[in-house]
């Protein structure tokens, strides 16, 4: 296997970009993997490990590297021509106006700060080894920030949340993939409807689901804090959470708070139910997978699940579905793939009571950790975690390494069911449902099982997307938890 480097001097692009393009290049004919980052020590370790040269030992963090490996050496060099032509582009200064030359771009939070002095967020993506030092900046120059970046240590998160704590500001993340402020999608994010439904989520697709559905609904966000995954842990002590809280309570347009997470610390949780209950404002509760405590706080309601949580905030009943299951003969075993930790998550707690044991990358308890071969266990995978991602996009923007699992699964003789989830929106794929059709179309044996996390005013569109899925065969469900719900059904043999 040949492999090709382009490294571009002093060049920065953020982590989304840097996906998106090593997407576009990973998808071309006989480019078998493609990475792109900046030339920080831990990426070019990453890459040494995968047998990748590091363009040379002076390659510094402030450098890009991008590599591409196949068998022709003339298919790579095309591709990273490609690749220069895409970053040159992305170089292009903004068209002038009355023929006035474009402002240079700023080099710093600082200079970007004097350029735009009402600005009251800084978006840190970098990698993480930088992110903290940078957030802190942001802090110091009167800015909320929210951390894009992961790898960044917990002792660093602390410090930098009771700064901002002490400056009354709010850091939300690190590893903070999805916001929406004031309307304004950030990172991974949905185009919903403005409303009075405010949400504070220490998982990003959770956020997602929840916004997308509440929207589905009839209903709005007003804003969508994300925390960060870690926030609710024993070490970060919710600090982002309560911080969220109090400027939720304060804000005029939020009527409803919706919390969203995975279990957090027992103690943590208390803590921060406590808080939900001294805004003054009807609260729902989902901490998915977790038990609720044996009382609530007044005008407080606990979900099991993500679909219900947005219900309840929405003020809808949702009655449940009602559809002719198909039987997978001579098959019992439930595989999901996910692009989204918490949906994966989410289907685990669903499906578990159904099936039993289901082993994963990101079990619900520890006992159910996937090890080595899974033989004819019902598997769920979280395809986003760092063991999948290290070096690659992100499944939400490339579907490659997700289609060869799904034709795995398809081809083993004992799956009944495949179930995935599908996410819209900024930063995603332009059109996953086109990726996926054909793989479904092919299935000859197991059912598809899926659900779209999107809206209509999305670039993908919800209406399309689930459209296509239902024409390539799939068995469409309103929500993740619905998706999960069916799946089981159909792997524990019911069906006709």
């Amino acid at each position: 296997m040949a492999v090709e480097t382009l490294l571009r001097r002093g060049l920065y692009r953020d982590s989304v970009t840097l996906m998106r393009l090593a997407a576009a290049l990973e998808a071309r004919p006989g480019v078998a993997r493609a990475s792109a980052v900046m030339a920080t020590p831990a990426n070019l370790r990453m890459l040494a490990e995968h047998g990748v040269p590091a363009g040379g030992t002076e390659a510094g963090p402030n450098d890009l590297l991008i590599a591409v490996e196949g068998e022709d050496a003339d298919v790579l060099a095309r591709a990273l021509d490609e690749a220069a032509a895409l970053l040159e582009g992305g170089d292009a200064p903004a068209a002038s106006v009355a023929g006035a030359a474009a402002p240079p771009r700023p080099r710093s939070l600082a200079e970007a700060r004097d350029a735009l002095p009402e600005a009251t967020l800084a978006l840190i993506s970098c990698p993480g080894e930088y992110a903290a030092a940078e957030a802190a900046k942001a802090l110091r120059l009167g800015l909320d920030a929210m951390i894009f970046s992961d790898n960044v240590p917990v002792g660093d998160e602390v410090a930098l949340k009771r700064e901002a704590e002490r400056r009354g500001r709010v850091v939300m993340g690190p590893d903070c993939g999805t916001a929406i402020v004031g309307g304004v999608p950030l990172g991974f994010a949905n185009r919903v409807r403005r409303g009075s439904v405010g949400v504070v989520g220490a998982s990003g697709t959770g956020i997602q689901q929840a916004a997308c559905l509440i929207d589905r609904l009839g209903a709005g966000i007003s804003h969508a804090i994300g925390t960060g995954g870690r926030d609710l842990s024993r070490e970060v002590g919710g600090a982002t959470t309560l911080r969220a809280l109090a400027m939720l309570a304060e804000d005029e347009d939020t009527g409803t708070v919706v919390l969203v997470s995975k279990p957090p610390d027992e103690a943590v949780m208390r803590r921060v139910l406590d808080a939900a209950a001294e805004t003054g404002k009807p609260v729902v509760a989902c901490f998915v997978g977790a038990v609720p405590p044996p009382t609530l706080p007044a005008g407080m309601r606990f979900a099991a699940t993500l679909d219900e949580a947005a219900a309840l905030a929405a003020g809808v009943a949702v009655a449940p579905a009602d559809i002719d299951l198909p039987r997978a003969a001579g098959r019992n075993r439930l595989v999901g793939l996910f692009s989204g930790g918490t949906l994966c998550y989410e289907a685990q707690a669903v499906a578990a009571p159904v099936l039993g044991r289901v082993l994963s990358n990101a079990p619900l308890d520890p006992g159910d950790t996937l090890d080595g071969d899974p033989g004819g266990a019902h598997v769920m995978l979280d395809l986003g975690d760092d063991a999948f991602t290290r070096g690659r996009p992100h499944p939400m923007i490339d579907y490659g390494p997700r289609l060869e699992r799904i034709r795995d699964a398809a081809a083993a003789p004992d799956t009944a069911a495949i179930l995935i989830d599908v996410v819209l929106g900024t930063g995603a794929h332009e059109d996953p449902a086109a990726a996926l059709a054909p793989v479904i179309g092919e299935f000859d044996g197991p059912v598809a099982i899926g659900s779209v996390c999107g809206t209509e005013a999305d670039p993908q569109r919800l209406s399309r997307q689930e459209a296509a899925l239902r024409e390539a065969g799939t068995i469409v469900a309103g929500s993740n938890a619905q998706a999960a719900r069916i799946a089981a059904r159909i792997a524990s043999g019911e069906g006709s």
